[in-house]
C-alpha cells in the first residue's frame, strides 16, 4: 500500500483545493460564503475519503463516497458559472480538473473490485 500523499488522485484533489481557495477570494460576498465554502468543504471531504480508502480493505464504498463528493463539486461549479462568479475560461479549467479527478476515482474503484 502506498502512502496517500503519493496517490495521483490525492495530489490532483489537493491541487484543486488550493486553486479553489485562491479563486473564492474573488467571488461576491454572497457566493464566497455559500457556494465557495461548500466547494472547499466537499473537496476536503473527498480528500478525507481518499485517505480513508487508501488505508481500508473495503475501498469500493469509500471511493463511491468520494465520487459523490466530486459530483457535488461539479454542480456547485456550474451554479457559480451560472451566477457569473466564474468566467468561461476558469469554469472550463476547473471542470477539466474535476473530470480528471473523477476519472481517477472511477479507475481506482474499478481496480478495487
Amino acid at each position: 500500500m502506498s502512502t496517500y500523499s503519493s496517490l495521483s488522485v490525492y495530489k490532483a484533489s489537493y491541487d484543486f483545493l488550493i486553486q479553489m481557495v485562491a479563486m473564492t477570494k474573488n467571488f461576491d460576498r454572497e457566493y464566497k460564503y455559500t457556494l465557495g465554502e461548500s466547494i472547499k468543504k466537499e473537496t476536503m471531504e473527498m480528500i478525507k475519503n481518499i485517505y480513508r480508502a487508501n488505508g481500508s480493505t473495503s475501498k469500493k464504498e469509500l471511493i463511491q463516497v468520494a465520487r459523490e463528493d466530486i459530483e457535488m463539486i461539479r454542480l456547485d461549479l456550474r451554479i457559480l458559472q451560472d451566477f457569473k462568479q466564474l468566467n468561461l475560461r476558469k469554469f472550463v479549467f476547473l471542470n477539466e480538473k474535476v473530470e480528471g479527478i473523477s476519472k481517477q476515482l472511477v479507475a481506482w474503484q474499478n481496480y478495487s473490485k
